[in-house]
């Protein structure tokens, strides 16, 4: 993984075989992220698994085949119980027939990928279970 900061923006390139969750945990923990956007994302997948929620669980995919990454947004927040990040993304992956696929990004192999990571300041994100199985952003 390479990472350049800026200001208040991360850029990242996770490379070829890394886990993608992991490899945005990692980062978040380098550079004392607690709260953020994750406001873009382009590359290729080599394997996700996407996931929908529906009303009490989500039910998962996994794409088991290279996949264009066709968008990948979402948000960093901190784990009520533990402190600990909290990756939450969405996105969509088109396949080499062009059939697009999308939902919750639950992980991915990276086969490259290009991420910005936008910190906020004065504004703490935190994960809560909410009584239907989520866990719900509370911003204070």
């Amino acid at each position: 993984m390479i990472i350049k900061e800026g200001n208040s923006t991360l850029a990242i390139r996770i490379q070829k075989g890394e886990d993608l969750i992991e490899s945005l945990k990692i980062a978040c923990k380098n550079y004392g992220i607690e709260s953020a956007v994750i406001s873009s994302g382009i590359g290729m997948f080599e394997k996700t698994e996407l996931a929908n929620f529906d009303g009490e669980q989500y039910i998962s995919k996994i794409f088991d085949k290279i996949a264009e990454v066709i968008s990948l947004q979402g948000n960093i927040s901190s784990n009520e119980n533990d402190g600990e990040a909290v990756i939450h993304l969405h996105g969509s992956i088109g396949s080499e027939d062009y059939q697009v696929f999308g939902g919750h990004i639950m992980n991915a192999t990276v086969f490259n990928c290009e991420i910005f990571i936008e910190k906020l300041h004065n504004i703490t994100l935190l994960r809560k279970k909410e009584p239907g199985g989520l866990n719900g952003l509370f911003p204070t």
